[in-house]
């Protein structure tokens, strides 16, 4: 199936190399458009074809993903419109809903909001898809097997798709200013930034690791780590002291009505 993305960006960049890297897109099925020729060119050794033209990726390709951001997402829909009108085309947009794409396209049309986060590029993303009532059962699948190549992938109503969003989509950046902070206090101590880096990388895959394929309470596996009058125990108790889970309960909320807003627009 040939393959289009509309955008060039981190986001579509990840997706492009996740989809490649574990070949459920070959290079000669991928096409890529952006206004930006110096972001297109790092895909020619990739043999990858690109153009500036988003009409002829619409018209070369089977499915089309908008990786566009949200404020430009409408012009590029009514610039296409008329060339994806039997296709199915997936929207990584945040905040702005299959209603108001549908408006642009028409209700008839085939569309799947996806939300997925910049892990894909090394293979461990994760992404939401939410389907309209137009994507047929087989379409999904297609949909589901092509994200897959850049993680994992689970299927919800477009009405949980903006919790989700501040769940996997934008949680990179809390986890990456985590592994900072925790390096940073390697450093504090004497260890050098790179290897306090890897120390607290390593630590927080592994933790996550624990979770997904243990299927034990993260409160369980906490607790596990927490010898009694221990080390451990000082920095959970220190962490809670400063609000460490209502601080991450705030910062979920504020992404969640940050999305809310946007898809109100």
């Amino acid at each position: 199936m040939k393959i289009g993305i509309i955008g060039s960006g981190n986001m579509a960049s990840a997706l492009a190399r996740g989809f490649l890297s574990s070949g459920t897109v070959k290079a000669q099925e991928l096409i890529i458009s952006d206004l930006n020729t110096e972001s297109l060119a790092k895909w020619q050794e990739f043999g990858v074809s690109t153009t500036t033209d988003n009409q002829s990726v619409c018209a070369n390709s089977e499915l089309i993903i908008y990786a566009v951001k949200p404020n430009i997402l409408s012009d590029v829909l009514k610039e296409t419109a008329n060339l994806v009108s039997k296709k199915t085309v997936v929207s990584i947009a945040a905040g702005i809903t299959i209603e108001t794409i549908s408006k642009i396209l028409g209700k008839n049309n085939k569309i799947i909001r996806a939300m997925p986060n910049t892990p894909a590029q090394v293979g461990c993303g994760m992404t939401v898809l939410s389907p309209n009532k137009n994507i047929k059962a087989d379409e999904l699948k297609a949909v589901e097997h092509l994200f897959s190549g850049a993680g994992s992938v689970v299927v919800l109503d477009e009405k949980y798709i903006n919790t989700a969003t501040a769940l996997h989509g934008s949680s990179p950046a809390y986890v990456y200013m985590l592994i900072d902070a925790m390096a940073d206090s390697g450093v504090k101590h004497g260890i050098p930034k790179n290897i306090a880096l890897q120390l607290a990388a390593k630590a927080v895959e592994g933790a996550a690791k624990m979770v997904t394929e243990t299927n034990q309470h993260p409160g369980a596996l906490k607790d596990a780590v927490c010898s009694p009058g221990g080390t451990t125990i000082a920095a959970v108790l220190e962490l809670e002291k400063n609000g460490f889970s209502s601080a991450v309960t705030r910062a979920i909320d504020a992404c969640i009505k940050k999305a809310d807003e946007m898809s109100e627009k």
